[in-house]
């Protein structure tokens, strides 16, 4: 895969297309700065950044398809109508990033923080979510079916219509839960401790 050097300074959309093109196949970003980079539109599809500093850049309308993001700066970042499936993001900052419309079919996270991030309608189905801070997300519609979640919060997000059937949250901080709220995990295994969280929450006392 072709690593074209990093410019000095904060990269452009012009420095990332001149990239694109003179590579034959998908390119890897290593350390570039894309702090407020306008890069919507781009074919990036396949490509890699590792340890790129990107908040605020816009992705938007991009291919990211089989994409890889690895320790990167995402925060405040927006993937309106961005084609995800199956690309990857690992030890990554995305507190407030806003995935609207987005293509997100196998689209993984590993050790992300999201928290206040925008994520409504996202499948994690089936998926084993490591050490994600989804608090104070937007996860309205998400589908949580059979997942796994481990070191994972999920502290005052917006869960309306998120579906968790058969997921497995025994390792997961659920936070407070008012009684309208604890009914939106029906389905789900819990630990002892987390039932008891919840019953406190009503009032009641377990001994």
């Amino acid at each position: 895969m072709d690593e074209p050097p990093a410019p000095g300074g904060s990269a452009t959309r012009e420095d990332v297309a001149a990239a694109l093109s003179r590579a034959p196949a998908p390119v890897r970003f290593s350390r570039w700065n894309l702090a407020g980079a306008d890069l919507s539109g781009l074919d990036l599809a396949g490509c890699e950044f590792r340890g790129c500093r990107g908040g605020r850049a816009e992705f938007s309308s991009s291919d990211l398809t089989e994409a890889r993001f690895q320790d990167c700066d995402l925060n405040n970042t927006r993937w309106r109508g961005t084609r995800l499936a199956a690309a990857v993001m690992e030890d990554c900052k995305l507190t407030g990033a806003q995935f609207m419309e987005a293509a997100t079919l196998g689209l993984s996270f590993a050790r992300c923080l999201l928290i206040n991030a925008y994520l409504r309608g996202v499948s994690f189905r089936r998926c084993e979510l490591q050490g994600i801070d989804f608090q104070g997300a937007d996860l309205v519609g998400c589908d949580f079916r059979e997942a796994v979640l481990t070191a994972c919060s999920l502290r005052e997000a917006n869960l309306l219509d998120a579906r968790f059937e058969g997921a497995d949250l025994r390792g997961a901080d659920l936070g407070a839960l008012r009684l309208s709220e604890a009914a939106r995990f029906r389905g789900a295994v819990v630990s002892k401790q987390q039932a008891a969280e919840l019953l406190s929450g009503l009032g009641l006392k377990v001994v």
